[in-house]
This record gives structure tokens, sequence and C-alpha cells, in this order.
């Protein structure tokens, strides 16, 4: 049977939350993110402010200037956890194969659930109806038959759009498109296909495959078969995963230390949820960090005893983060964080270890229980 993927990708999420949050904030343009007086970054411009040149991963400071009216709000990382559980309660009922991306982003292979709930289109839109009706949300959703060109489908006719792209749509499709909507292409691997006079995925099908190897190494062949519409990689739900991570690539590159912590929290507290409803435990943290130049470098901490305490998962993180910051500091365009060694149990531990251990346990569910019944005004995490 052919694959049939579906990648959502909320609109505005967390100027969206704010709004639903806030009806009077309807049709003004809100940033989400740190304070301008003291280098913080946007996590998320609305549509509204989007207008005005306004865009993630801007300094605060410039997308005021560009929007002198805009609503500036601090990031609620409890309130949109609240939310993205609810959303993605919602996944899970059209599919068992649901691969978070992000707090607002999935991935759901819908291919043997067609029986029963009718074609992927079809499952597309009531998944869109659900997230309306129950959440208050607008989702743009794309349909094909992989996870390259689902995405791909998902990011054409934002906000609110479901765009299907069926097997023989996909080259007329790809061909007149920026080189740039391929996977892994970033500003360093774009002047690299300008330097081939390369601008268009149409122009690089038209490149040998040895010229692309020997241009961009590994990569060269991943651009090459993304390029012809194949991607052969599956959805891989958490409870089946080797790993469970999540990672932000920033539209312009990240200098401010704090900044950067406060995303590497915001990851650490997702993986330690995603852990926690799947019942794993993980014992090996690693950071991925990227710089401008694609340089990309990954530090590792295995801890003696598996674990799914964000409190542990945040200790391991940040120490990593610490131990690089004051040796080979330079800003990045990416940061990642990845927990593995998935397991059920957490190993032998010594009595006062143990009792550690599950005191944060059961401050962790308690957190999550709190968030999932009255959101983060009831209870909030230390560092955020």
């Amino acid at each position: 049977m052919d694959r049939q993927i579906i990648h959502v990708d909320m609109d505005e999420f967390f100027a969206a939350v704010e709004k639903i949050d806030r009806p009077e904030l309807a049709g003004k343009p809100l940033l989400v993110g740190g304070a301008a007086d003291k280098r913080g970054v946007v996590a998320t411009a609305s549509y509204e402010a989007r207008a005005f040149g306004c865009h993630s991963a801007m300094p605060m400071a410039k997308a005021v200037r560009l929007c002198p009216q805009a609503i500036v709000l601090p990031v609620r990382g409890q309130r949109y956890g609240e939310i993205s559980d609810s959303i993605f309660d919602i996944f899970h009922r059209f599919s068992p194969l649901v691969e978070p991306l992000s707090i607002d982003e999935a991935f759901l292979d819908v291919t043997g659930c067609q029986r029963l709930l009718g074609p992927a289109e079809e499952i597309a839109r009531k998944i869109k109806q659900a997230v309306r009706t129950e959440i208050g949300l607008t989702a743009s959703l794309g349909v094909a038959p992989n996870k390259f060109l689902a995405k791909l489908a998902s990011d054409l006719k934002k906000p609110d759009g479901l765009v299907v792209i069926r097997p023989a749509e996909v080259q007329a499709l790809l061909d007149n498109l920026p080189v740039t909507k391929l996977w892994g292409v970033g500003p360093a691997a774009a002047k690299l296909f300008t330097r081939l006079n390369v601008r268009t995925i149409g122009q690089l099908r038209r490149v040998g495959l040895d010229v692309m190897k020997s241009t961009f190494g590994s990569s060269g062949e991943h651009f090459w078969d993304l390029a012809h519409g194949r991607d052969d990689r599956s959805v891989e739900p958490d409870s089946q995963a080797k790993s469970i991570g999540h990672e932000d690539t920033f539209a312009v590159d990240i200098g401010d230390l704090d900044d950067l912590r406060r995303v590497l929290l915001g990851q650490v507290e997702q993986v330690g949820r995603r852990l926690r409803r799947h019942e794993l435990k993980a014992r090996t943290v690693t950071l991925k960090l990227r710089y401008g130049d694609f340089t990309t470098l990954t530090r590792s901490r295995t801890m003696p005893t598996a674990t799914s305490t964000t409190a542990a998962l945040w200790q391991a993180a940040e120490e990593l983060f610490t131990a690089w910051a004051g040796k080979d500091f330079r800003p990045l365009r990416l940061l990642g964080m990845t927990a593995s060694n998935l397991g059920t149990g957490s190993g032998q531990l010594s009595l006062f270890d143990q009792a550690q251990a599950d005191k944060q346990e059961k401050l962790d569910k308690t957190l999550d229980d709190i968030t999932n019944r009255f959101g983060n005004k009831a209870v909030r995490r230390g560092g955020e």
C-alpha cells in the first residue's frame, strides 16, 4: 500500500495561544519572547507582526523597531505545553503512529487507518476540524507519500492550509521551487548551490550525482534524493523510537547565552514530558550545536542510571552546555537536546539516591497533572 503521511504545523502557535487566552488580542500584532531591553529574542511573531518584517529568532529590539505598536508578551512554556498535550491527544485519535517534531508540529502515518477513517485527505480535514473546534486554533496540514513532501506541502498555503501532493504531481511541483526548500539546505549550502548556478530544484535534478557528492559530501546524495521526491524515512512514534529529542533552528544566529539556555530548558521540559508520557527513561543526554558556517558539534553524557525526571535531564544538559560555552562558544544557528539509551527501568540506586529519584518523579507527575488541569498559572518550574 502506498504510504500516506500527514504533516501538521500549528499556525503562529505561541501567539495563537495568547489570543485564545486573551480574546482582546485578536487581530493585533504580537511578539512573544524575551524583553527588548534584555537582548531578548522573538520566539513567535503573529501574522499581524510578520507583515512588518518581524519573525522568530529576530532580536526583540529589532522587531519592536520594525513594529513599534506590537504587544510584547513573555514566553509561557507551561501553558504552551498544556495546549500541545491536548493537540497531540487529538492526533493519537487518528493514528497510533505520531512523531512529534516540536511542541506544535508532528508527522502522522495514516496509511493503515484509511479503511476505518477514510482517505488521507479526509483524515487531514477531520484533524483540522477537531483542532479548531476543541482547541480553538488553526493548523496547516500537508498530505503526501513521504515525510519530506508532507512537510513541504504544509508550508505552501499557511495559515490554515491543507495541501495534498499526489505521486503524479511531485516533479511538476518541485521543479520550480528554490533549492532552499530542501531539508538541510541552509545559508552555507545555498552559497554552494549558487556557485553551481543552481537556484531551483529542477536545476538541481540536472546536476550529476557525482558532482553533488563531490560538492556536498554525504549530504549530496540526500539533496539529490529529495530533489527527486524520494524520502524513505518512516514515522517514528516516541514509544518505538531509539531516542527522543527536540531541536530548534534559528533564523539568525543567537549569541546570547541566557537566551540559548532558556531554549535548552524548554527542550528538556518537552523531552521529559514525552519520556514520562510513554513511561520511558533515558541514560544518555546529547546536545547538538550548529554554528552559522554549518559546523556541527555534539556533546554527550551518560548518566549512571536511567531517568525521566526533568531535574536530572536538565542537570546533565546544563553541564554539557556550560562546558561547551566555556570552551567552544560561538553564536548558534541550531540547538538541540536528545535523550537516548531508552528503557523502562532505572537500575540499582542507593537508598538515599532512590529516595531523591522518587521525590523528583512525584514532583514531575504533580507538575504534569496540575499543568494539564489548570495551566501554567497554577504552578511554574523555577528557571523559566
